[in-house]
């Protein structure tokens, strides 16, 4: 043993030791944190917050998939109003969420359509820790605001991603596609006047936490408004702006990345759906795979950051999930994070067969025990955490923070049957790989930071603690060769923003071994939608509707189809008329003025990367 790890070892020895000796001194002495500027109250101490209803059995509000449908055809009929969809219930049915044959399912029954089944997790114990560590938020105060203000004016500001669909136009024809893109006979396209609204709007609204903006569609980068949108949105203060994109603008032409980056774009989320053209074929390009090779050498090459997004069916593509991890870990320089989205059967599959929703239907847990069994890495039962769990580290540097700062750190309260994630350390060099739980204590590090900033103390004693907690929770003998706790906390402190809510934009530069996250996000559809969910997702859109979930917004009752076809700009035969008609690649052909890729620097493995795993 080199003389770095026994100082590791006395570390981590000592400071398990001294903390029993910490947490009593911080049950005696507690401090009140001030009040930030960016904040219209003091933050509440963890004592202070509730859980939602998680847990099996347990009764909530669904909706039936068939009764919405014909509730929305009413309403973009004229048969009734929007004020009869907003006052009343028409749809709703109650729910039981429960444990069978080993998983979790929701059924319901409906009157007039039957009994409906559907399956929310494979594997109870995953579900029991992803639910257990939620951390909890102020519920009982945002009920009460809600009752206070009558209607939903304001938001409770946990920090959230605001999501603007520049157009509902797009270059291709997906299976599946969400929103079913080109084929709902109108455009919808938002003007220069609309998207400042929206996004003035949002960035003003208190308590005024990080926040960050993607840019979607259909296709966003069809909008003649694309880089406009994106410079007004750093000029007026948002943290991170991202495009969610199928890649083809950025593949085509090298000049469209660079000038996406001057505007400001940071991160590109990239529809990317497995290894091989063969694996994107349902996507109906016959190259695509290639394509996206294009879009992520051009995009790396313009300084901006791929996200890999991965609309995962079963049946179709969930036998991709190692070969895109390993692909992520062999371009670990570029990747920052992969996102597997389950199947959600909404816009071009809401009207699939039970038959077929059987059969691919996906859930978290699918993916948690996909990636054990296809990569030989991580355990679904300890290296996975609700998307929620970020909520003490964000605490942690809220109190770290000075008072006087404008903005908040970015705290996710989503409901954690809706996203995942698992952190893998990848070395750019070696391509070895290991899950960051497997040496670091994570369950238990969140604890700590919880009491930490619940105590309270000066910036110095708060930051010697956050040192003594890493190094308790640290284990030396598991962590990978010449990664010594030193490391751990430099990393720690720049990854969490510690020095400064949006200070950091990453650590692919800056250290030897990089953050790769791995997320799963699970968007609800009208199978196995649960309005308690929704409550936990509020997020701003605009002016017309107030404040509604994603989920309430694009599946749910569909208020996509609904806000839409109300305020939709023309036709599709007048759009095109007007304005001429765009390319869709919808027939499997090839795109042929996609440049080869004869000299570039996006690695496909050859083998599997599993090899490399660090032990």
């Amino acid at each position: 043993m080199d003389l770095n790890a026994l100082v590791d070892k006395a570390i981590h020895k000592t400071a398990t030791l001294a903390w029993p000796v910490v947490q009593e001194l911080q049950r005696r002495i507690q401090r009140e944190l001030p009040k930030a500027a960016w904040a219209p109250e003091k933050p509440r101490k963890s004592k202070n917050v509730q859980k939602p209803p998680l847990g099996w059995p347990r009764r909530t509000d669904s909706l039936c998939p068939r009764c919405v449908k014909e509730v929305r055809d009413d309403l973009l009929s004229g048969r009734t109003n929007l004020k009869d969809l907003i006052n009343g219930k028409p749809g709703e049915v109650k729910a039981l969420i429960r444990e069978k044959d080993g998983g979790i399912i929701m059924e319901k029954d409906c009157p007039k359509h039957g009994h409906f089944e559907d399956v929310m997790s494979i594997d109870t114990v995953f579900m029991e820790r992803i639910e257990g560590l939620f951390p909890g938020y102020d519920f009982k105060g945002v009920k009460t605001k809600l009752r206070e203000h009558g209607t939903s004016s304001i938001q409770f500001g946990r920090g959230s991603v605001l999501t603007v669909d520049l157009t509902n136009r797009c270059n291709m024809m997906c299976d599946p596609c969400f929103m079913d893109a080109n084929q709902v006979g109108y455009v919808h396209e938002l003007t220069w006047p609309d998207i400042k609204e929206i996004l003035d709007n949002s960035i003003n609204i208190s308590p005024r936490r990080q926040m960050s903006v993607q840019f979607s569609g259909g296709e966003p980068t069809l909008s003649p408004f694309f880089f406009d949108a994106i410079k007004y949105s750093k000029d007026v203060g948002y943290f991170c702006v991202q495009c969610a994109t199928n890649g083809i603008a950025f593949a085509e032409d090298p000049e469209f990345a660079k000038k996406a980056k001057a505007a400001g774009l940071r991160l590109a989320y990239l529809q990317f759906d497995g290894i091989g053209n063969e694996k994107n074929i349902h996507r109906k390009i016959g190259n695509l795979f290639d394509v996206k090779l294009r879009a992520i050498e051009n995009l790396h090459a313009a300084g901006i950051d791929v996200v890999l997004v991965v609309t995962i069916v079963n049946g179709v593509n969930n036998d991709q999930v190692g070969p895109i991890i390993d692909f992520a870990i062999e371009n670990a320089d570029k990747i920052t994070v992969v996102s597997f989205q389950p199947v959600s059967f909404t816009g071009r599959d809401e009207d699939i067969s039970d038959e077929d929703r059987v059969k691919q239907r996906y859930t978290l847990s699918h993916l948690a025990h996909d990636m054990k069994a296809q990569t030989g890495i991580t355990e679904p039962h300890r290296d996975w955490f609700p998307l929620s769990a970020m909520g003490p580290f964000s605490d942690m540097v809220d109190a770290l923070n000075d008072p006087a700062a404008q903005f908040g750190a970015l705290k996710c309260g989503c409901h954690p049957n809706c996203g995942i994630g698992t952190i893998l350390m990848v070395n750019k060099k070696t391509k070895e790989f290991v899950p960051l739980s497997q040496f670091l204590n994570i369950d238990q590090l969140l604890k700590d930071l919880t009491a930490i900033t619940d105590a309270a103390h000066p910036k110095p004693a708060m930051l010697a603690q956050v040192a003594l907690s890493l190094a308790r929770n640290f284990d030396p003998k598991k962590a990978p060769k010449g990664y010594g706790f030193k490391e751990l906390v430099k990393q720690f402190m720049s990854q969490t923003g510690a020095s400064g809510v949006g200070n950091t934009t990453g650590d692919a530069d800056k250290f030897e071994w990089r953050v790769l996250f791995i997320a799963g996000m699970w968007f609800q559809d009208l199978f196995n939608y649960d309005f308690r969910r929704t409550e936990m997702c509020i997020i701003p859109y605009g002016t017309q509707l107030g404040e509604i979930s994603f989920c309430a917004y694009n599946t749910g009752v569909g208020f996509r189809q609904i806000v839409e076809n109300m305020h939709k700009t023309a036709t599709v035969a007048q759009w095109f008329k007007e304005n001429g008609r765009h390319p869709v690649y919808a027939k499997g052909q090839d795109l042929d003025h996609i440049p080869d890729l004869h000299d570039h620097n996006v690695k496909v493995p050859k083998k599997r990367r599993s090899l490399n795993v660090v032990a």
